[in-house]
């Protein structure tokens, strides 16, 4: 039997606080029941970890649902590795909810989002853009270090 310190830990072995560094740990949760990140009360302070969307994403989002007979879904957002800087965007419609998602609404488009990709996402905002070289969502992600030159990827 290995003697152990008090802290439970065998002497000349180093503890380890993070056991997974790999997993995100969560974020403070609401106190106020009126203030959830689905249920906004109009004297809620701003949530600090918030994903929004615009109201031309909202919009599209429910346009695109509409036309796809999908309402009822929520916008799966994703970050994966891929693309020249390093990280894309990925976005979906979805109904499967993990009890581990993140789960925001905003402008009443229900956003999920996987802990590993909260980290990158946090405080950012959705936009949808029109221009002469096509169309489509933008991410204003104050996480982002840098993009390639195309836009596509991210760095974070």
């Amino acid at each position: 039997m290995a003697l152990r310190t008090a802290s439970g830990a065998i002497p000349g072995t180093r503890a380890r606080r993070n056991h997974d560094a790999r997993i995100a740990p969560r974020r403070k949760r609401f106190t106020d029941a009126r203030c959830t990140p689905l249920v906004r009360a109009p004297d809620c302070a701003k949530d600090p970890a918030m994903i929004t969307v615009t109201e031309r994403a909202a919009e599209k989002v429910k346009s695109i649902a509409t036309e796809e007979s999908l309402e009822g879904q929520g916008l799966r957002l994703r970050v994966i590795g891929g693309g020249c800087a390093g990280f894309t965007y990925d976005l979906y419609f979805e109904d499967a909810v993990s009890d581990v998602d993140e789960q925001f609404e905003s402008l009443g488009v229900k956003l999920y989002v996987d802990p590993l990709s909260f980290q990158y996402l946090e405080d950012t905002e959705i936009d949808y853009v029109e221009g002469v070289h096509g169309s489509g969502f933008k991410f204003n992600n104050p996480n982002s270090k840098g993009s390639c030159g195309c836009g596509s990827s991210f760095s974070a």
